[in-house]
């Protein structure tokens, strides 16, 4: 395989570059005393436990 087909190599400080240029500062942190813990109301989607095959669409 010749150079030209590999993929350029960056130095760390680079791709640190790189990151800044493209996505810019990130914002603050949150703090912990703004953090909220978050409770699941909803029923979780996803297949039901008892029925596995309604959800079986290859059978159409």
């Amino acid at each position: 395989m010749s150079d030209a087909d590999e993929e350029p190599r960056f130095t760390d400080d680079e791709c640190a570059f790189l990151r800044h240029a493209r996505f810019g500062e990130l914002p603050p942190a949150v703090r912990p005393e703004d953090r909220i813990e978050l409770t699941e109301t909803d029923p979780a989607r996803g297949a039901p436990e008892n029925a596995p095959e309604r959800w079986d669409l290859r059978h159409g």
